[in-house]
């Protein structure tokens, strides 16, 4: 049998997660629905924060990573550390 869960969440949260959801073609109901029956089980619960990078951002780290190993000596290399502070700040 089925019932109704009332859960007062924050509503951009909310529809960040029913995104998500929807990007792995399940309800959101689903995604509540398994971490109910896991919590079911193992009478535990756990909170992870994994960053996720934007997309440019980890385009822009794979483009470095990938100078840095075709020549380490000079890929990013800077002659003072107002330089390195100057490329870091994008100026």
């Amino acid at each position: 049998m089925k019932t109704i869960l009332n859960v007062k969440v924050d509503k951009e949260e909310k529809e960040k997660a029913k995104q998500i959801a929807l990007e792995m073609g399940v309800p959101l109901s689903t995604i509540v629905n398994a971490h109910l029956r896991e919590f079911i089980r193992t009478r535990e619960f756990s909170v992870k924060l994994e960053p996720v990078l934007k997309p440019e951002v980890e385009k822009e780290l794979l483009k470095m990573s990938q100078e840095y190993h075709k020549d380490p000596k000079v890929a990013y290399s800077f002659n003072s550390a107002s330089d390195a502070i100057k490329f870091l700040r994008g100026k």
